[in-house]
């Protein structure tokens, strides 16, 4: 079997092994965060409109601190992710800080066979998509889970990035997605020290792809954006520029580094 084939059972083993490392990391400071910061950037918050009262679905999760905060600004949140382990982490989380805030384990493409609902808003954002291998079946998964009027807010690594070796020195990518992209990972980006053995496979999706299949899903663009820098510290030969902003250094701004989305049901 080609890892492609099989690449849900690789991924999520991939991200069982890593839920330990981020837990304790500096990147994620899980322990400051379950003391009230929110783990939201300002290019996702710019996006927002007020959520208070609103349903909202956060697809790949990780273990939850989005959801958690997305919660915490007042809205009632439903959480999902292909790992397990950070599914435990998650729900033991909200149950600790008393949030409104549940969580499913399963595949983003499997998510109607465990969960009926609709909602007022669906949130995915940084290194979600690149997971998944059809857009068009992810365009729809969000489509199906939208109310009429119900509102998209994505933000993601622009593929850009993904076309880089890993010491951004010469394109290594096609842009374009044209295979599966399989490696060995030997460590993660949240804490470099810290060893794992794992599989990865993954696929590079221009934004072509991501806006026409949203709008052949019948979602309407009210904005898309491009930055220059990244929110999180997890690219190699990085400086930070700003808080919570950083550039690779060899590259300036001259590199779009995260996109971001607004769109709504029709």
């Amino acid at each position: 079997m080609k890892p492609e084939e099989n690449y849900i059972a690789i991924n999520k083993d991939n991200w069982n092994q890593r839920i330990a490392a981020h837990l304790t990391s500096d990147f994620y400071d899980h322990e400051s965060f379950k003391a009230g910061n929110s783990s939201l950037n300002e290019i996702e918050l710019d996006l927002f409109e007020d959520l208070k009262g609103k349903r909202v679905l956060h697809l790949q999760c990780h273990f939850g601190q989005d959801t958690i905060s997305l919660a915490r600004m007042g809205a009632s949140t439903v959480g999902v992710d292909l790992s397990d382990e950070a599914i435990k982490v998650a729900k033991a989380c909200a149950q600790e800080l008393n949030a409104d805030a549940s969580f499913i384990c399963c595949d983003v493409y499997d998510l109607h066979h465990h969960l009926d609902e609709k909602f007022d808003v669906v949130f995915t954002s940084y290194g979600t998509i690149g997971w998944l291998p059809d857009m068009e079946k992810w365009a729809k998964v969000i489509s199906h889970f939208l109310k009429p009027n119900g509102r998209l807010y994505f933000v993601e690594f622009h593929p850009v990035v993904w076309m880089f070796d890993y010491d951004f020195k010469e394109v290594a990518y096609n842009y374009f997605n044209t295979e599966a992209i399989v490696e060995e990972q030997e460590a993660t980006y949240a804490d470099s020290t810290v060893e794992i053995n794992a599989k990865a496979v993954s696929w590079n999706h221009p934004i072509s792809e991501v806006v026409n299949n949203l709008i052949q899903a019948g979602m309407e663009i009210e904005v898309l954006n491009e930055y220059d820098y990244s929110p999180y510290n997890c690219f190699k030969h990085t400086q930070k520029v700003a808080d919570r902003k950083y550039r690779i250094v060899h590259m300036g701004n001259k590199l779009p580094m995260v996109y971001a989305i607004k769109a709504v049901r029709k």
